[in-house]
């Protein structure tokens, strides 16, 4: 891909109904953000954008049970993820939620457009109630057995096992997740979304992205779009966006489906970051050009979400479903370049489970461990083409033998060796064929892991990277320089010249993986200014929630245009003042295994 394009990163909205655990983070947020830095470093104009899924019955019945409104059960979880986010060093343009006014009025405007070009309906169907409480429950809280495939824990949306749409009233022996009750089935009336009006615009679309998307992603998709059904965009509850029509938009207990509304938050967060720059139009720069790419993130349970439905939601804006029409309000929207689905990340051997306890949250992992290194785990290690299992005994062997041994001795040996010997970066003397060769290897070395980043192959492009590293290491072990300082100092100073280029180089390629360490190893070759962008939260204004007050509420953002990093090989600067580094990495031992297992067990009795 050529540099200067406009690249939109849009990541899956983690749900505001806790914190997030290592298992979220590994489908939606540290691939992304890889991705993003990357792009940003290639010179491309990158907008990641997400922000916290906060309506639906979900959030209103973990309010009731701990006696709060939905609203502050949002603000809440809000300000917890961002807060943990932050910690992983994920670089969002912005990172808002799904209960500001300017989403509820994006949302809107999309329905309008869809029903106005005939994609919506009015329907009577049945929908599912709580006998015990008479409230609605969403199709995601109804399991069952699939009337297809056999499959007991299906959902009421979708039976996970074959793939197929389903819905509630569709499940042999259906019950309630929230406490075990059959529902009760009765009429209402809702919208449904006319999916199989985009079913041939999806086909030919899907086809058009072979060899192109991950196959697993691709194959799910192409067997979603084979028997597409209309699919209910509005729910029987109080707490969510109002739809927008008479008759509708007073009814205090009608609202845009949950699912519905928060993949708009893409488009939604893109208006505010415009306005938050102060340029409102800016957003159409990703949305509306030949020249702009797209790129979806999220665990394989979304990916219906965004290979089917919220492309039907654009083509059905733009009238461009078999019904025709004319572009809503704000123009034709592109639909995405890519989804990026990662598969499932267990964790010895079991299930995520916040219920069992089976878990471990991001913001108590970065209480005991680098949020670099847990990244280096997921990228190396976490599910992105298949299942994949966290163990801590993994985690702590790759730490030690990988960062700390690798990457780590690297970095202090070179530096150390020069610091102490030559106090700043030496010139170069006369190069040998071996001191050639390795410099070229390390500078061809951007164009193989960047070719598979660019192709969101993260796992091979920082395998890629640590060869790098490898070769490094080999080579400062070959030249010996420390044997040279009496016997031949001029060629001990080409050598860690060569030594210090290769770490130039190889803290570059890794910076889009390893971004808080990235900085630390700039500084310690004497680099001034930001290398790369690190987030942080700032303030957000807008009314919440449908109260019609403006207030303040978390946002993530940072500054990261103008930052030093740039994927090429640069050269280091002669005479540049070195100082003795300090450790990258803190080495792991087997206590930590102990420790983190018997914490695990505890918390499960």
């Amino acid at each position: 891909m050529s540099s200067n394009r406009h690249i939109l990163t849009a990541v899956a909205w983690p749900y505001a109904n806790g914190p997030r655990h290592i298992g979220h983070v590994s489908g939606f947020g540290v691939p992304s953000d890889v991705f993003s830095r990357f792009q940003r470093m290639s010179g491309n104009h990158v907008l990641m954008v997400s922000g916290t899924d906060e309506h639906g019955t979900p959030v209103q019945v973990l309010a009731d049970q701990e006696g709060v409104s939905p609203r502050e059960l949002a603000d809440r979880y809000n300000r917890i993820i961002a807060e943990d986010l932050v910690g992983l060093g994920l670089s969002y343009d912005l990172f808002t939620r799904t209960t500001t006014g300017n989403h509820y009025a994006v949302a809107q405007q999309l329905f309008t457009a869809l029903y106005e070009n005939g994609y919506v309906f009015a329907h009577t169907t049945k929908g599912a109630v709580s006998p015990s409480t008479g409230r609605t429950l969403p199709d995601r809280y109804i399991e069952g057995v699939c009337p297809i495939c056999g499959y007991d824990g299906a959902r009421g949306d979708q039976c996970d096992n074959c793939g197929n749409q389903l819905d509630p009233i569709d499940l042999v022996s259906p019950r309630s997740r929230i406490n075990g009750e059959t529902p009760e089935f009765v009429d209402t009336e809702h919208f449904m979304l006319d999916l199989p009006a985009f079913a041939e615009a999806l086909t030919t679309w899907l086809k058009g992205k072979e060899g192109e998307w991950r196959p697993n992603v691709l194959k799910f998709s192409l067997n979603l779009v084979e028997d597409l059904q209309p699919r209910a965009v509005t729910r029987d509850l109080n707490w969510g966006v109002p739809v927008p029509l008479e008759g509708w938009s007073d009814n205090g207990n009608k609202r845009l489906y949950v699912w519905f509304d928060a993949v708009i938050g893409y488009l939604s967060a893109s208006v505010e970051w415009a306005k938050r720059v102060g340029e409102p139009e800016a957003w159409r720069r990703w949305w509306q050009s030949d020249e702009a790419r797209s790129y979806y993130f999220m665990g394989k349970d979304n990916i219906v979400f965004h290979s089917v439905v919220w492309p039907a939601i654009l083509l059905g804006h733009n009238g461009e479903g078999d019904r025709d029409g004319e572009p809503g309000p704000l123009g034709r929207l592109d639909v995405p370049t890519e989804v990026v689905s990662s598969e499932f990340l267990t964790m010895e051997g079991r299930k995520f489970s916040s219920s069992r306890r089976v878990v471990i949250y991001v913001r108590d992992f970065l209480e005991r461990y680098s949020a670099d290194a847990l990244r280096y785990y997921i990228m190396a290690a976490g599910p992105e083409t298949q299942d994949t299992d966290f163990t801590w005994a993994e985690f702590v062997r790759r730490n030690n033998d990988e960062l700390v041994a690798a990457w780590g001795n690297l970095v202090n040996r070179s530096i150390s060796m020069a610091a102490k010997n030559l106090g700043e970066i030496p010139a170069a003397g006369e190069l040998t064929d071996e001191d050639r060769r390795v410099l070229e290897d390390s500078r061809a070395a951007f164009g193989r892991v960047g070719e598979r980043l660019e192709r969101s192959q993260f796992k091979a492009g920082l395998q890629e990277a640590m060869r790098t590293v490898a070769e490094a290491n080999k080579y400062i072990s070959d030249q010996a320089p420390w044997a040279l300082k009496k016997t031949d100092p001029e060629r001990m100073a080409t050598v860690l010249h060569v030594a210090l280029q290769l770490v130039q180089d190889a803290n570059t390629l890794l910076t889009p993986y390893l971004p808080e360490s990235a900085n630390k190893v700039y500084a310690m070759l004497g680099g001034t200014g930001t290398w790369t962008g690190m987030p942080r939260i700032d303030t957000g204004r807008d009314t919440i929630g449908g109260s019609g007050e403006e207030t303040e509420y978390p946002v993530i953002t940072g500054d990261y245009a103008g930052n030093e990093a740039r994927w090429e090989s640069r050269p280091i600067v002669p005479g540049t003042p070195l100082s003795r580094p300090e450790p990258l990495f803190t080495k792991l031992d087997q206590s930590v295994v102990d420790e983190e297992l018997a914490r695990l067990e505890g918390d499960t009795e």
